[in-house]
């Protein structure tokens, strides 16, 4: 079964390598018969959180938000690129998602993240977990760590040496794992509707 998934970075650095990350995710999951859009904190350019957009009256939200808010709702599943800062989460990222809520509600999620050293932003990973749950999705045991990144993945996305082996090869649980959550959340809303 295809899905609609939305890839979600929240970088706002000049030099981005976590991008190499986003991009192999969403070339990845494409090739697995996948329709899949990278969702870019930074070009998108959100401000820093005021109002939320179902604080906005029906037709009034800033054209970003609204054009955000279809495509979210309009999902199957999303996946979370992070990178660690100080042992937490991005902003650019934790301001993006904040602007929504029930918009989230239902879907699967997945945590990629990655650092410049071999912890791999595994604590971003961590920490994003109780987030999302907290934000309505259902989030997959499998996750992503990669570290260091510019070892793992070159300038073109393309995995390299044992690191970039390795990703490769977890990739696919990875995916085979939001997969299923996906499909198992598209099925029941058919039978059932939420109950909220």
């Amino acid at each position: 079964m295809s899905h609609r998934i939305l890839v979600l970075y929240g970088s706002y650095r000049k030099d981005r390598v976590g991008i190499r990350l986003a991009n192999f995710l969403v070339e990845g999951l494409s090739r697995r018969g996948h329709d899949v859009e990278l969702i870019d904190a930074k070009a998108i350019g959100l401000p820093m959180l005021d109002k939320m957009y179902k604080e906005y009256s029906p037709g009034e939200a800033p054209e970003a938000l609204q054009a955000l808010a279809d495509k979210i709702v309009g999902a199957d599943g999303f996946v979370f690129v992070t990178g660690e800062y100080n042992w937490g989460v991005q902003p650019g990222l934790k301001n993006l998602t904040d602007h929504f809520l029930e918009e989230w509600f239902w879907r699967p999620a997945a945590i990629a993240s990655y650092s410049a050293g071999r912890l791999s932003g595994a604590r971003a990973g961590l920490a994003w977990h109780g987030t999302l749950s907290e934000m309505g999705m259902v989030v997959i045991s499998s996750t992503l760590a990669v570290g260091p990144i510019a070892a793992t993945l070159d300038e073109a996305s393309t995995p390299t040496g044992k690191a970039g082996e390795a990703l490769e090869k977890s990739f696919e649980r990875f995916a085979a794992d939001l997969e299923w959550w996906a499909d198992a959340a598209k099925t029941k809303k058919r039978s059932t509707p939420p109950p909220y």
